[in-house]
Parts: C-alpha cells; structure tokens; sequence
C-alpha cells in the first residue's frame, strides 16, 4: 500500500528560488567580488530553510509529527460527534484525529493556495492509504469565513494556520471564527505563532478576550519550549513564538 504523504510545512519554493538566484550571483563573482555579497544574502535563508525542511521531515527530527503529537495530546474531547481541521493541508492532523477516535466524523477544510505544496487530491489519497475515507471529508474554504453554522462541531483543531491569513489583519478575527462553528461545551486546540505580538497582542490579554467571548475555559502552552525543537527553529518567525490554545467553549 502508498504510504501517506503528509508534505513539509517548508514550502520547497523557499529553498530553491533563493538558491538559483544565490547561485546566479555565484556565478557572476568573476566580474566583480560585490556579487558574492548578493549570493550570500541569498544563500544563507536557502541553506537555513533547507535545514528546516529537514528537520520538520520524518527523516531528520519529525518535528513536524512531534509538533502535531504535541497538539492532540491537548485535544480534550470523548471522540463522539463531529470535529473540524482548521487549515488541513495534507490531512496530517484530519487523519491524525479519525485514528485516534474511531467514533468521529471529522471535516478538513483548506483554500490549498498556490503557494503551498498541498492539495485536495492529496487529502483524499491519504484518507484512503490511511484507512479512515469513510469518515473524513474535505472542501476547500477560507479560515477567515467558515461556511458552518454557529456551534455545528463539537471540536475544532487548526495547526500553524490561523498568522497566514491574509484577512483579516487582526489574527484574533479569525480564531474567534473558528470557535463560533463549536457548539457549547464543545472542544478547541489551536497551535499557531500566538507569541507574535504584533499578530496577537500579549498572551494574558489574548486569553482574557478569548474569555469575553463566551469560553468557559481557555488555557496557553508555550510549544516553542519544548526539548524536540532545535535552536536553530526557535527564531520568532519559525517556531520560536508557537504556541496552543486549547480549552472547552
């Protein structure tokens, strides 16, 4: 049987497109020594997000599954019902959570822009490698306006979604959309860069307005401390600001 392909959360365009250009210049330092200047600008982020790619994939350190293991062990749901994958990419996390509760029916939903390495396609094939097709489902939809009914999911998850939204600007928008479609009661995991301040303000008032929204309980782990993450990953823009916010709505 295929294995499942899950993809990288390294866009592979981030490493060859600054890697051809930095090559370019390489070529070019016969003409002139300031090129080698351009090259390294441009090699450094490949060789850095090269690393990245390697580190998030099963071959290097699986931070990528460490990650999402991390994430279900915060999911505090009996498994009966209906669940929602914010963002599924591949469907790493959507078959994650059918496999864990066999009960479930769980939903994944993605706009698989252009940008990113995922697809529909890719989450249907993985279902049935994985042999949960007959409980899952996927339809393409912004995170930003979901196309549920308020509280129709008794649990939500999203993974490292939620700071690529375009719109809106303010990232507290949209994780106040994805708990509307969680009925009372329901279950919320959420990881994403909840430490950038700039996308979500400081944690404590990021938690207390997520309270004014009607949660009856809502709690923070700081993911970016965890020993499975190399030093090297823990810069701001990478996974140096992750964290999960995870509680009952």
């Amino acid at each position: 049987m295929e294995k499942a392909d899950y993809g990288n959360w390294v866009s592979r365009r981030l490493i060859w497109v600054p890697g051809a250009i930095g090559c370019v210049f390489l070529a070019l330092t016969p003409l002139s020594l300031l090129f080698l200047i351009g090259a390294a600008v441009f090699l450094l982020p490949c060789g850095y997000f090269a690393y990245a790619y390697h580190s998030f994939s099963r071959r290097g350190g699986d931070v990528q599954g460490k990650m999402v293991e991390l994430l279900m062990q915060h999911v505090d749901w009996d498994g009966y019902g209906r669940a929602l994958d914010i963002g599924c990419g591949n469907g790493l996390v959507t078959v994650a959570l059918a496999q864990r509760h066999l009960q479930a029916e769980v939903s994944g939903i993605d706009y698989w822009g252009a940008g990113w390495d995922y697809s529909q396609r890719a989450c249907r094939r993985n279902a049935e490698n994985e042999q949960v097709a007959d409980r899952l489902s996927f339809q393409r939809a912004s995170a930003a306006a979901l196309p549920f009914r308020d509280g129709q999911f008794d649990l939500a998850v999203s993974n490292l979604v939620f700071h690529n939204m375009r719109d809106p600007r303010d990232k507290r928008e949209v994780l106040r959309e994805a708990l509307r479609v969680v009925r009372e009661g329901g279950a919320f995991a959420f990881q994403d860069l909840f430490l950038l301040r700039h996308a979500y303000g400081e944690i404590d008032d990021l938690l207390e307005t997520v309270r004014s929204w009607g949660v009856s309980s809502v709690a923070f782990v700081d993911t970016s401390r965890s020993s499975f993450i190399p030093g090297a990953l823990r810069l701001p823009f990478m996974l140096g600001s992750v964290g999960i916010i995870h509680g009952t709505k």
